[in-house]
């Protein structure tokens, strides 16, 4: 019911052109994003049987999500689909084209903060001790999962990362995050020295344009995907034998812990995250905490 494509009207269509260009335009948001509210706003479509947009009804939407938990729909999924709706109503609103908005009595499901999977810095050892460095991407993987632990980037931002934006004589490289918000963060010598092997031992012998700018590259010298990348830590992690769920975010969940857990300050995490909210860098303090807990349990007599 929610998956089928149906023909979109051209009314509806131009509205959600509109859209995304003030979601990319106005808000800056990423493509990914910006896609992920379109899916979003296409599953409404499609419930509706392509009903226009602007005569949607607050017992339409009520239907519409109440369906969304009916197949299956987490309360996180339905939440994300309600925020992309309430950003679509809002514009119209805004725009004059609709005066009663339906989403406006829409309450999004309350969610459990859900602490973050992290990994212990020896099953990093291990994943690092699992790349065979007598192949061809070995060096390229290595620097990916140390610049993911090392620098707590995100996928994207690996993927988008410049040559021209590595200050490693200065020890920090220059990162675009969400909605293109620069950030300077700090670069170990390990790292340093890793990228350093990676450039002399396989990115100078794949690029295959000198226009190609990034610094990861998959073996035609293209851009290496964020798929590739998601692989290749999954990989990494099979083969060091460590059972849990792992993807480049848990390594960027790592990475903070990490500091956290050894007394950084709060707002300097929050700085190389790229966090515009302290609230979501907070988690780690409850992830912290955690982990303390587990510790007088496991240790102390009378716990």
């Amino acid at each position: 019911m929610y998956g089928s494509e149906v023909e979109i009207s051209e009314s509806n269509l131009k509205l959600l052109i509109e859209f995304e260009t003030s979601l990319s335009v106005d808000r800056s948001l990423s493509n990914n994003t910006v896609a992920a509210y379109l899916r979003d706003i296409h599953k409404l479509v499609s419930y509706t049987e392509n009903k226009n947009l602007l005569l949607i009804s607050a017992e339409n939407v009520s239907d519409f999500i109440q369906g969304l938990y009916d197949v299956g729909l987490s309360a996180r999924s339905v939440s994300r689909v309600i925020s992309g709706l309430k950003s679509f109503y809002k514009k119209q609103v805004e725009d004059g084209l609709i005066t009663v908005n339906p989403m406006q009595l829409v309450i999004s499901p309350k969610l459990p903060r859900k602490l973050p999977d992290v990994l212990e810095h020896h099953e990093i050892s291990l994943m690092l001790d699992s790349i065979d460095l007598s192949k061809t991407a070995g060096e390229r993987d290595k620097t990916i999962l140390m610049l993911l632990y090392g620098c707590g980037l995100r996928v994207t931002e690996l993927v988008d990362l410049k040559m021209s934006n590595l200050y490693l004589s200065d020890g920090f490289i220059r990162v675009t995050g969400k909605g293109d918000k620069e950030r300077l963060v700090p670069i170990g010598q390990k790292t340093i020295e890793q990228i350093g092997r990676y450039v002399k031992n396989y990115r100078l012998h794949v690029a295959a344009s000198s226009k190609i700018n990034n610094l990861i590259l998959n073996l035609r010298g293209n851009l290496l995907s964020r798929v590739s990348i998601f692989k290749t830590i999954k990989t990494l992690a099979l083969n060091a034998g460590i059972n849990k769920t792992v993807s480049p975010h848990t390594l960027r969940h790592s990475f903070a812990t990490v500091l956290i857990e050894a007394g950084a300050d709060l707002r300097a995490v929050q700085q190389m995250l790229g966090h515009e909210s302290i609230t979501t860098t907070e988690i780690y303090t409850h992830l912290d905490k955690a982990y303390l807990k587990t510790v007088i349990e496991q240790y102390h007599p009378r716990s």
